[in-house]
């Protein structure tokens, strides 16, 4: 590609940004919830899909749809997604409305051959969903995360499954893995959030406190972890 059509692709982008408006970017973040609900319910419908233990001990749940099916990332680094947890102050309730979230940096796009993937994570206790919530973490620095064990007989019980705070899982090209995110970072997608509730509000409001309803692009994410992990076990 030579220098002049660098530029003109460069500055056709630049304007796409410019004229896009508040209901054009909300249209696209209710459309980034769907595609989590749709990606959520494929990868729990695959024959080696997330351990069921592993799923039900989750107190939280991010989904990040791929390029491909959902347009949300830029390159290979940059990803945008969904986070819903359990209610209650134990996370023993139905999961609750979702907040918008964002990942960068890492390398998580060349583990992969730079191929589009969808990402899931597991929250496994309360200190990473808190970590999370409140501002930009670092997987792997102030968050421990790990590929999470793959398959419905896989044992829980693992010495890496016991101590991450995180457990990450990814689907590419249909393969699915688990696969580790450690040095990428995920923090809540406040502008987002903002235009999916109507009103300022902060992601632990929307995700721990539960101030406000889910929308309804985020019917078939909840409905499908309601159905396939409706109790959380210790």
């Amino acid at each position: 590609m030579n220098k002049k059509r660098v530029i003109v692709s460069a500055v056709a982008a630049l304007l796409v940004l410019a004229f896009s408006t508040p209901a054009d970017d909300k249209e696209k973040d209710e459309d980034r919830i769907r595609n989590a609900g749709s990606v959520m319910n494929e990868i729990l419908n695959v024959p080696d899909d997330i351990p069921q233990d592993l799923l039900d001990k989750a107190d939280c749940v991010v989904v990040f749809p791929s390029v491909l099916k959902a347009a949300f990332i830029v390159g290979a680094q940059y990803g945008r997604g969904v986070m819903t947890c359990r209610k209650g102050d134990n996370f023993n309730g139905h999961w609750g409305a979702p907040s918008m979230m964002a990942l960068e940096g890492g390398s998580f796009g060349l583990q992969i051959g730079g191929q589009a993937t969808d990402f899931v994570l597991l929250v496994m206790n309360n200190r990473g969903a808190n970590g999370i919530l409140s501002s930009k973490v670092k997987l792997g620095g102030d968050a421990s995360v790990a590929a999470g064990p793959i398959g419905r007989d896989a044992s829980a019980e693992t010495d890496v499954s016991m101590r991450a705070e995180i457990l990450s899982y990814s689907r590419a090209r249909g393969v699915f893995a688990g696969i580790s995110l450690e040095g990428s970072t995920i923090r809540p997608d406040n502008e987002a959030n903002e235009r999916i509730y109507g009103a300022k509000m902060s992601a632990k409001d929307i995700v721990l406190r539960n101030e406000t309803h889910a929308p309804t692009a985020a019917a078939d994410l909840i409905s499908t972890l309601n159905s396939r992990t409706p109790q959380h076990k210790s």
